[in-house]
């Protein structure tokens, strides 16, 4: 049964390669997390848009890279939608010296833990999510090797 996984685009131009082998990365690490993959969207944006929804919904006036929205109806299925502003994940690349793609698969895999009950709210809980973040980074590639 292949993974309920969607990409979808809103305001912007971009053209992401290798949707197969993230939609088989993401739906390893939820089961990996013990979970079920259900219906997930990730929806690539820019800074305007997404902080307009960051404005609208949780009442914050600032940018951010992710907002993530948990729609599972069942504890044992992961779903939701996740909406990354590209402008975010470009800067925050260039702030870390690293390809707006690692960035960006970084910041799907930092919502899609959130999805499975990762928490960043506190300076433990950020460290635990860069942890496990780092820990599915560096299965990514074997995952896409073993998808081909």
């Amino acid at each position: 049964m292949a993974a309920d996984i969607h990409f979808f685009k809103e305001d912007i131009h971009y053209r992401l390669l290798h949707r197969e082998p993230i939609i088989s990365w993401i739906a390893a690490t939820i089961r990996k997390e013990g979970f079920k993959p259900g219906a997930i969207n990730i929806i690539l944006c820019s800074d305007n848009y997404l902080r307009r929804m960051n404005k609208e919904y949780l009442q914050h006036d600032y940018n951010t890279d992710i907002i993530t929205f948990d729609l599972s109806e069942d504890p044992a299925i992961i779903s939701g939608d996740l909406f990354i502003s590209l402008e975010r994940v470009s800067a925050n690349a260039e702030a870390y010296t690293t390809s707006t793609v690692h960035e960006l698969h970084r910041v799907v895999i930092h919502g899609i833990l959130h999805l499975c009950g990762y928490s960043d709210k506190s300076s433990g809980k950020q460290k635990e999510m860069r942890t496990r973040e780092d820990y599915y980074l560096e299965r990514r590639n074997w995952v896409a090797k073993s998808t081909r």
